[in-house]
């Protein structure tokens, strides 16, 4: 019984070993579906969880406890949980500083065959995409070590523009208004996504009195 207990011993740590490694080469944070491809047990996560060393941060995501707090843990859970969505709309127009509003659930865009994924935590709303307005105007940012895929900052305004019935023209408005204030007015790129979008015609008085 105490050789059975000695191999275990030796077995578990030098396989911890191994798992942190992993995880700290996918930059301390991985789902538990990655790190079973990848050789690391179940029952080694649970280990490191219930001893500290990881921290579950949604359902299935662990990240490193040694790596510095997480500066947007909403935007990294989804973007770990979600790849294929891209944040959009308020929760984008926020990533860009171009709002004063605080968004209580993540806005993501996802093409319209794709299923609905659910989410313990961060709450998600999902907005239907097709065509140009999904593929068009995406961003890759690095946040704390994960790529999370955000729409531009222009195409994010002719988004709103579009969902303005939804989130506010004074929402839409605002956003306009500290985008020439705080970055580089493109009028040009704006009427481009603006008619992918189909709301060119809509934005074009707008972007006419703004200049």
């Amino acid at each position: 019984m105490g050789i059975i207990n000695h191999n275990e011993a030796t077995f578990t740590g030098s396989a911890a070993d191994k798992a942190r490694q992993i995880i700290s080469d996918c930059g301390g944070i991985i789902r538990t579906t990655e790190a079973i491809k990848a050789g690391i047990h179940p029952r080694i996560i649970y280990q490191l969880r219930d001893s500290g060393e990881l921290e579950q941060l949604s359902r299935g995501i662990y990240r490193l406890t040694v790596l510095d707090e997480i500066s947007n843990p909403d935007l990294v859970i989804v973007a770990t949980r979600i790849p294929s969505a891209v944040i959009c709309l308020i929760s984008a127009l926020a990533y860009h500083e171009i709002t004063t509003q605080i968004p209580h659930k993540i806005s993501i865009a996802l093409p319209r065959n794709f299923d609905t994924p659910r989410l313990d935590y961060p709450p998600v709303v999902a907005h239907r995409f097709s065509g140009e307005s999904f593929r068009e105007g995406i961003e890759v940012h690095q946040i704390d070590s994960v790529s999370v895929r955000i729409y531009s900052t222009e195409k994010t305004i002719a988004d709103c523009f579009k969902f303005r019935n939804k989130i506010g023209m004074d929402v839409v408005l605002e956003a306009l208004k500290l985008y020439k204030t705080r970055m580089r007015f493109d009028v040009k790129k704006l009427l481009y996504y603006a008619k992918i979008c189909r709301v060119d015609k809509v934005m074009f008085p707008y972007l006419e009195a703004s200049l």
